[in-house]
């Protein structure tokens, strides 16, 4: 009787344990290029997002896997921002409002990126740049209601209005 419950309980545990699970819905950020973003700036001024990474970062991989390609995530920087995608271990050059950025070969890594950051390289590094404003670097991963927080800061036009302890402190998330 015993081996019989056995049985029976592994039997149970093992159907619910293979059953499927509801998906979350995964969706596509279309990133930019920087020439795209000045261009598109010149119709309709908006907030630019930049994903900074390089290949070898770990959790680069994970925030776009987990963060990047959340549906909700995606649907609001879409509308609010101008997302780009920057490696900051490029050799390319990089303009942005007129000024060039090359590879620095001491630093090995990208003077846009150094710039970005204020010479705090990490990765991943989530930078915000207000449509008047100077770039904001957020360091590390961020889940999606960690990301919602900040994009709704920016994206919303609150950095001008109030301060971000406030905001944070008053913030619901809904993701």
């Amino acid at each position: 009787m015993q081996t019989l419950k056995l049985a029976f309980l592994f039997s149970w545990l093992t159907i619910f344990s293979c059953a499927q699970r509801p998906k979350e819905e995964k969706a596509k950020l279309n990133w930019l290029s920087l020439e795209d973003v000045t261009a598109k700036m010149q119709q309709e001024k908006r907030p630019v997002l930049i994903d900074l990474y390089t290949d070898w970062c770990g959790w680069c991989k994970v925030m776009d896997k987990r963060t990047y390609s959340n549906k909700q995530v995606s649907d609001y920087v879409t509308s609010k921002f101008y997302p780009v995608k920057i490696d900051a271990e490029s050799k390319k050059t990089f303009t942005w409002k007129g000024k060039e950025y090359n590879f620095n070969k001491n630093a090995r890594a990208h003077d846009f990126a150094i710039w970005l950051t204020n010479g705090q390289l990490s990765y991943p590094t989530t930078v915000f740049i207000p449509v008047d404003g100077d770039p904001q670097a957020i360091p590390g991963f961020l889940a999606p209601n960690e990301l919602e927080l900040l994009v709704k800061y920016f994206g919303e036009g609150n950095d001008k209005k109030i301060s971000f302890d406030k905001w944070h402190k008053e913030f619901k998330s809904s993701w």
